[in-house]
């Protein structure tokens, strides 16, 4: 098997608190990008990234803010031709020194499969359910109904992706904070939809590539640290509205036949409702 060229495509929001700690986690890596480009959201420009990191290195400033899935496109276009894998993650992570070797050769030995992602470990040091069932009615409604009483129900071990042991695995869909494509697999498909601003654009993506024929693969041998969250604690309130937003727009890819248009107006409705109440309790819960 060659030697793959990676590039590699992280966004950053008010991000100046991790970025050592991500670049020096990518610094010891076993296996390292070729080029590494930064599109940096915030307000204000990022210190100069170039201290934490000595390899090929470009940032680019968007305070316009074009969400996270328009960023990263944006990004990968910048990188060389020569990357033929991408990896495209979120600053708020550490990589394991074996993660992104592990990860693509995992990619790299399923001809089928156009995206993996690593296990995704929380700070306290449990696993994060990354690797999950496309939301669909039958699977939601199963983990809503039953999640709270019955925890291991096959809708909710489906839904959260409870998998036991190493074994590398095909899945539905694949967490944003770390993912590994193959460079034609993602244009194929046209990178992520830049109509989600943010939140289900990995959801989309692997949703999208699965209908290309591609599959997402699960590499729970290769292992990240997400903390999580640190662009959006501030307003949460706020990030309820745009998250409800996103989940209509990809119910409305999932249930896209004429066939079921009663059943999209019904979930408009529902999701719209479910955003106001779920607003109304954070702020008086806040």
């Amino acid at each position: 098997m060659s030697k793959p060229v990676l590039g590699l495509v992280t966004v950053g929001f008010e991000s100046a608190d991790v970025w050592p700690v991500f670049f020096e986690s990518l610094s010891r890596s076993t296996l390292k990008p070729r080029s590494v480009v930064v599109i940096d959201n915030s307000l204000q420009p990022p210190r100069d990234l170039s201290t934490f990191y000595k390899g090929d290195l470009t940032v680019m400033h968007r305070p316009e803010n074009p969400g996270y899935g328009a960023a990263v496109n944006e990004g990968v276009a910048l990188l060389p031709a020569e990357c033929t894998i991408v990896v495209m993650c979120n600053p708020d992570i550490t990589f394991e020194p074996e993660t992104l070797q592990t990860t693509v050769e995992a990619l790299l030995t399923h001809p089928t499969a156009g995206i993996a992602g690593p296990a995704v470990i929380n700070p306290d040091g449990s696993l994060y359910p990354s690797a999950r069932a496309f939301p669909g009615i039958r699977v939601g409604i199963g983990h809503a109904i039953l999640g709270e009483i019955w925890k291991h129900n096959p809708w909710t071990r489906r839904y959260l992706g409870v998998y036991e042991g190493d074994d590398v695995r095909i899945v539905d869909w694949l967490s944003g904070s770390c993912l590994v494509a193959k460079k034609e697999a993602i244009a194929e498909v046209g990178g992520f939809d830049p109509g989600y601003f943010m939140f289900l654009e990995d959801v989309d993506l692997c949703f999208r590539l699965k209908r290309a024929g591609w599959r997402s693969l699960y590499v729970p041998r290769g292992r990240i640290e997400h903390s999580g969250g640190h662009s959006t604690k501030s307003r949460m309130a706020d990030m309820v509205k745009v998250h409800h937003e996103s989940a209509r727009r990809f119910l409305f890819r999932l249930y896209d036949r004429p066939v079921y248009w009663p059943l999209r107006q019904v979930l408009r409705l529902g999701l719209a409702l479910r955003s106001v109440l779920a607003r109304v309790k954070y702020r008086n819960d806040n």
